[in-house]
């Protein structure tokens, strides 16, 4: 199945807080988490991570530092901020409310 750009980009914000909620990360590490929690339907790239990451760290939503890997290169790790957590709260809300709303009209043949 290959699922729409306009879908992708409306639920990226979603995805990138809810994985941050699950404990810190960083960029190669998120992309292949969507790749796990979609089922390889989702494949992110570097291109379209990034920048969402970067628009909710000027939201104050994650805090990024950088930290060394396992094999001592530096990476940037990427943590959830209190506001994260109240906007993925505030987020997970509004998904609840469309996907009802899909249940309830569009999908009821399926």
């Amino acid at each position: 199945m290959n699922v729409g750009k306009d879908l992708v980009a409306a639920s990226a914000t979603q995805l990138i807080l809810a994985i941050l909620s699950e404990g810190e990360s960083y960029g190669y590490a998120i992309i292949k988490r969507v790749a796990e929690l979609s089922g390889g339907e989702l494949r992110w790239t570097d291109g379209m991570l990034y920048p969402v990451l970067h628009r909710l760290e000027r939201n104050g939503f994650v805090k990024a530092v950088w930290g060394q890997s396992e094999s001592g290169r530096q990476r940037k790790y990427y943590r959830l901020t209190d506001s994260g957590e109240d906007e993925l709260t505030s987020q997970r809300r509004q998904w609840q409310v469309v996907d009802t709303a899909l249940r309830r009209t569009l999908f009821k043949s399926i």
